[in-house]
């Protein structure tokens, strides 16, 4: 092979090592969204029914404001297993295919560079050691609707986005547009 060959495939693989740190450093970014959600209960049943769900959970309730109507819960997330062994598999691959490009690039210390393979279990503790902490969901009670077909509440929630989307299939409730 050329060394031109060499030097491109090697900045290559070097660009996508970059891609993969940046790729494992996101998988522990806050995904915080605010949402307004509409219910066909009332008030009352429905903000029971969301402190049913929440405890059901594992998240506590750690702040009441009766005044403007709004709860703040908090728990602990909890790593997924899954994702840090992917992520582990995915940085080990990384490594391995960087130190095969740097074996090819410089090829005296060639034997040394696949030791690089050893570092992949970081990706899975950084992952499991970030991803571990505690998250709050906020709820307020913006409304309440009366239409023909009945009462309706709308609440504001701010939680992670996979947290929204488990609150609206659970409780039935809709986005408000």
């Amino acid at each position: 092979m050329n060394n031109t060959a060499l030097v491109s495939s090697f900045v290559l693989t070097l660009l996508s090592s970059i891609g993969l740190v940046f790729f494992i450093k996101a998988s522990v970014k806050n995904r915080t969204k605010n949402l307004k959600l509409i219910a066909d209960r009332e008030a009352d049943s429905l903000l029971q029914q969301l402190k049913e769900y929440f405890s059901y959970r594992a998240y506590r309730i750690v702040s009441a404001n009766a005044a403007e109507n709004q709860l703040i819960f908090e728990g602990v997330v909890r790593p997924s297993l899954f994702l840090a062994f992917f992520l582990t598999l995915l940085a080990a691959i990384g490594c391995l295919c960087f130190g095969l490009a740097l074996s090819m690039l410089v090829p005296e210390y060639g034997q040394y560079y696949l030791w690089l393979v050893l570092a992949s279990p970081l990706a899975g503790i950084f992952y499991w050691q970030k991803s571990k902490r505690p998250e709050q969901v906020s709820l307020k009670l913006e409304g309440i609707l009366t239409e023909d077909s009945g009462v309706k509440s709308l609440i504001s929630v701010t939680a992670h986005r996979d947290e929204l989307t488990a609150l609206q299939t659970a409780i039935n409730l809709k986005p408000y547009q």
